[in-house]
């Protein structure tokens, strides 16, 4: 870039990475913070370093931002990069063509799973932070994955278990993993897709594994230039496939569906009728292209070569419900039907979303709630009433993903609250919003000292007892830290 170009959307406004990582204490809390909330809300994006343009918006290096609540008191906020190896300045691609895994931005989202925080990429390993954000190193589950891990693992609220992929660019295109509560992953199993697709995420029921292969594939003609080598591949086809979570279980039974694109999942369940039902934020075409183009990607259809396979004929009948989608990403719905060998799509919504978040002790369950977020703020979808309601944040201020923290002594599924980190595309400081889920109700809002871009996805990890504070304390304003260009 220089004076004379504007920068790319994804670098301007409430996108704009920030320079430095901070620490502050005592926030500000406009309103007042529920007892229930004792833990650390943590979220995951991407920040380029200072002058620094990756050519994609998905591909700068991780940035994680926490709020530490406790006691109705916001006691820290602090953000830190993922120092990983590509930050330090290692490529993904070596020398010899091979791929190191390690070697990845960890910028997409946060979780803990048997008390391990994890920063997570779909390109590579995760990376292990502590409860404060500073960096452990990359995490393989002591050696025995070996594939890349999805950003969007699932954890069964009744098992325990925790539910991943990773996908290649090269065969096995996809490997499921499964772990344990305790943290073991037993079970990798290679299945079978035509192509190297950009799967971001998928979904678990009760008894099944739900899989999304859908047309938009790694182009290697784009690979090495910088940005995502991905685009739209007509030829590629698009299905939908439900696979048993019994052990060992590789078969998968693919519906055809029309062209679209999924980043995201709300939920799935299985009905009293057996069926699979998929809950997601839908893309057709347009949608995509224009969406992709402005964080950086290629928008021309164009068929990969080695991918212009498409999906597996099976005599399905895709049944599409009257209504057409006029928003570019919409709250859909697929009902696979694996007796009558058929799938049913409609549209839940007409209103922009993404970022699909649900009350995650209903995953895999029949849930009736959605929360999503699009410019105008966060809304509510009742699925069964099929009714939506929106909180609007004002002017220039932009709510990211709302993620749902339930009440302790809560018995309704929207029992709890949501927790919005919001950016400005003025550069103002960022809030974190906190809405009573059961009508979106402002609960309190902390004022962050800082801007905070736009970014992904995050976790509410409430206090266990067990978590182990490292690295600067809780510190100052005046504790500001610049990462140098490797």
């Amino acid at each position: 870039m220089t004076n004379d170009t504007p920068a790319p959307l994804y670098l301007q406004g409430r996108f704009a990475p920030v320079p430095e990582e901070h620490t502050a204490a005592e926030l500000t809390v406009r309103g007042t913070l529920p007892p229930d909330l004792d833990g650390r809300y943590l979220r995951n994006g991407p920040n380029p370093l200072p002058g620094e343009d990756r050519g994609h918006w998905f591909t700068g290096p991780g940035m994680l931002h926490g709020i530490r609540l406790s006691g109705g008191r916001a006691e820290w906020y602090r953000n830190r990069w993922v120092k990983t190896r590509e930050l330090e300045g290692h490529p993904f691609v070596r020398q010899d063509g091979t791929v190191d895994l390690a070697a990845t931005p960890a910028n997409t989202h946060v979780i803990r799973h048997a008390d391990t925080v994890l920063a997570l990429c779909e390109v590579g390993l995760p990376y292990w932070v502590t409860p404060e954000l500073e960096t452990v190193g990359p995490y393989d589950f002591g050696g025995k994955l070996t594939t890349a891990m999805t950003a969007h693992p699932k954890e069964d609220p009744v098992t325990g278990e925790l539910h991943l992929f990773g996908t290649g660019f090269a065969p096995p295109y996809l490997t499921y993993h499964r772990v344990t509560p305790e943290g073991e992953l037993l079970d990798s199993r290679p299945i079978d897709v035509p192509g190297p697709t950009m799967m971001h995420d998928f979904a678990i029921t009760e008894h099944h594994i739900v899989w999304m292969d859908l047309p938009v594939v790694f182009d290697h003609t784009l690979a090495g230039r910088g940005g995502m080598p991905y685009r739209w591949a007509d030829a590629y086809g698009a299905r939908i496939g439900i696979m048993s979570r019994e052990h060992g279980s590789t078969d998968v039974r693919w519906f055809d569906v029309d062209p679209c694109y999924v980043f995201h999942v709300g939920n799935a369940y299985e009905d009293a009728q057996g069926r699979v039902v998929l809950d997601a934020v839908r893309y057709d075409d347009a949608g995509f292209r224009k969406v992709w183009g402005d964080i950086g990607g290629p928008t021309g259809a164009s068929v990969p070569a080695g991918a212009g396979v498409p999906g597996v004929a099976n005599g399905r009948v895709g049944v599409r419900e009257p209504g057409h989608t006029q928003a570019p990403s919409v709250l859909y719905r697929w009902i696979l039907d694996p007796v009558a060998g058929r799938v049913v799509e409609s549209q839940l919504d007409d209103r922009e979303a993404e970022f699909p978040t649900h009350n995650e002790s209903l995953t895999g369950r029949q849930n009736r709630y959605l929360y999503t977020v699009n410019g105008d703020g966060i809304a509510k979808h009742d699925l069964v009433r099929q009714t939506g309601d929106v909180h609007k944040t004002p002017g220039s201020r932009y709510s990211g993903e709302a993620v749902f923290v339930p009440a302790s002594d809560g018995t309704d599924e929207d029992a709890g609250w949501l927790m919005s980190l919001v950016s400005d595309d003025d550069g103002a400081a960022g809030e974190l919003l906190v809405l009573d889920a059961s009508d979106l109700s402002v609960q309190a809002v902390v004022e962050l000292p800082y801007a905070v871009p736009s970014g992904f996805h995050g976790s509410w990890l409430p206090e266990t007892g067990t978590e182990i504070e490292t690295g600067t304390g809780t510190g100052t304003e005046s504790d500001s830290r610049s990462v140098q260009q490797a």
